[in-house]
């Protein structure tokens, strides 16, 4: 049983698991511990890309909420609100997602939401920068 682990993680946690549990019952203890390892791996890379894309769409609306406020809307506000929420389930159920790690991302993210942002409203934006205040605990539930 020699399982290219990396590449079955890559593609379904899901099925690796049953691969790691059918090395299990074969006693493929050494293989299924690799298994293991990969899957954590790989389930953590996947944890990650979520927290980047997630902290990529609040700080694109926190640029056009702050870019345009004659076109505030409830839709941003909710948008804001669940890229929130998102981000402190994953930081709760992820711990290793600490607030260290979004801060390494934070200026990558910040090109690309910009980028985005810029697509989206059809014009360039003044915002040169998000504070960890900008994104995280500014209110954005006023429309005027």
């Amino acid at each position: 049983m020699n399982t290219d682990w990396k590449d079955l993680a890559a593609t379904s946690h899901y099925l690796t698991a049953l691969k790691i549990q059918d090395a299990l019952n074969n006693h493929a203890i050494e293989e299924a511990a690799r298994g293991i390892e990969e899957l954590i791996a790989s389930m953590s890379r996947a944890d990650k890309r979520a927290a980047k894309s997630l902290l990529v769409v609040l700080m694109k609306h926190v640029i056009k909420w702050k870019s345009q406020p004659q076109k505030r809307s409830v839709s941003w506000i909710v948008t804001i609100r669940n890229a929130r929420r998102e981000l402190a389930a994953l930081r709760e159920d992820t711990p290793s997602i600490t607030q260290s790690v979004l801060e390494s991302y934070w200026e990558q993210a910040f090109q690309w939401a910009k980028e985005d942002a810029e697509e989206e409203m059809g014009q360039p934006s003044l915002v040169q920068s998000l504070s960890w205040h900008d994104v995280f605990v500014e209110d954005y539930t006023s429309l005027s």
